[in-house]
């Protein structure tokens, strides 16, 4: 953005979300001058800069949710909010598939690097070349329904690709085909120990997962349908230990989602709720 008058001697500026000022003959300065902490300029500039905070984590949130949910999403849409700053990072160079009939065109992926509502959306094929998407809806699918994703991971790097919105290098759990592995996996985060149940309570909510009644929950629309992937953490005395609980999965009512049902997108983001927990507890060194 531009210069802003501060005052007959100064102007001011945002630089990477952060009020900056320069005096009159132009020179940049190192901190603001104390006469403009105050000044309602500055203060206007602090209040944009948070409200662009905010909306730059609403945009990374729509688009993962979007993703999560592997939703077909209207090309329209896409070109409407791609003129914005915010929507264009969080949506850069993510892997979007034509949507024709209500089936994924997947031969005709590619990294999303322009959206125009006459033209289509412009992409980089996975051939590294560029090409227009022009089917009305797109899918912006999670890594896991993405069959050959280790290929794109690597066509990615090799593109220098870095994605404002995570999805290809998210961590991913593909689900085990024998029902013995498969319950072994729900129980391979469990049992980690913490020496408050605060720090655990805080680690779920950093990483955007919700407390309630002792678990930290995890809840993902798949498929028309709502599966509700849950850890056990504890409850009580915020400052008592406390031991993490086998990751389990329920519908929207509760009621146990039998796990040969538990679809894949499901299974991995609530093995992913599950292992980012268990990289929090107390290894047995500290414990020493």
């Amino acid at each position: 953005m531009g210069w802003l008058p501060a005052g007959a001697d100064y102007e001011i500026t945002l630089e990477k979300g952060k009020v900056v000022a320069r005096n009159a003959q132009g020179k940049a300065l190192k901190s603001l001058p104390k006469a403009l902490k105050e000044h309602e300029a500055v203060i206007g500039l602090r209040q944009l800069a948070e409200w662009l905070r905010r909306h730059e984590a609403s945009c990374r949130t729509e688009a993962e949710q979007w993703m999560i949910r592997s939703l077909p999403v209207p090309v329209s849409v896409l070109a409407q909010v791609w003129a914005d700053e915010s929507w264009r990072a969080a949506l850069r160079d993510l892997v979007v598939v034509p949507v024709r009939d209500g089936d994924w065109d997947l031969a005709a992926a590619g990294l999303l690097r322009d959206a125009d509502e006459a033209k289509g959306l412009g992409v980089v094929d996975l051939d590294g070349e560029s090409a227009f998407i022009t089917t009305e809806t797109v899918a912006i699918p999670h890594p896991v329904r993405l069959p050959d994703l280790d290929d794109l991971r690597e066509f990615a790097a090799d593109l220098g690709v870095e994605q404002g919105t995570l999805q290809l290098f998210r961590e991913v759990w593909r689900k085990p085909e024998s029902e013995a592995e498969q319950r072994r996996e729900l129980t391979r985060y469990a049992r980690a120990q913490f020496k408050e149940l605060r720090h655990v309570q805080s680690r779920a909510g950093a990483q955007g997962y919700r407390v309630q009644g002792g678990t930290a929950v995890c809840r993902i629309w798949e498929a028309g349908t709502v599966v509700v992937a849950s850890v056990w953490i504890g409850e009580g005395d915020p400052s008592y230990e406390t031991e993490t609980g086998d990751l389990v999965f329920a519908d929207a009512a509760g009621e146990a989602v039998p796990i040969a049902d538990v679809p894949p997108v499901a299974w991995s983001e609530g093995l992913r709720m599950a292992a980012a927990l268990y990289a929090g507890r107390v290894v047995e060194e500290e414990k020493r």
